[in-house]
């Protein structure tokens, strides 16, 4: 699992059949680059994630054989934020 904070939604109107019409948001990684996660839970641009990847990224998304390599599983309520050099 991954934290990550969303910066804003993807818009993709030609999309394979498999992706249905699943909401795609902009993430960024805690101190990393850009990835596109599917939004099963129904996040806002500056929401703190948990988001999970690979095998379990399609089980989070509603299928095995959906097409998700980055799914978001929950939003973030509160948490303490560590400074960078004090992890």
């Amino acid at each position: 699992m991954k934290i990550c904070r969303v910066e804003k939604t993807l818009v993709a109107t030609s999309r394979i059949g498999g992706l249905e019409n699943r909401r795609l948001l902009v993430v960024k990684e805690r101190g990393g680059g850009k990835q596109v996660a599917v939004d099963p839970v129904g996040c806002k641009p500056g929401d703190w994630v948990i988001c999970v990847g690979s095998s379990a990224a399609r089980d989070a998304a509603g299928s095995k054989d959906y097409p998700s390599d980055f799914t978001i599983v929950g939003i973030i309520d509160y948490w303490e934020e560590t400074e960078e050099g004090n992890k």
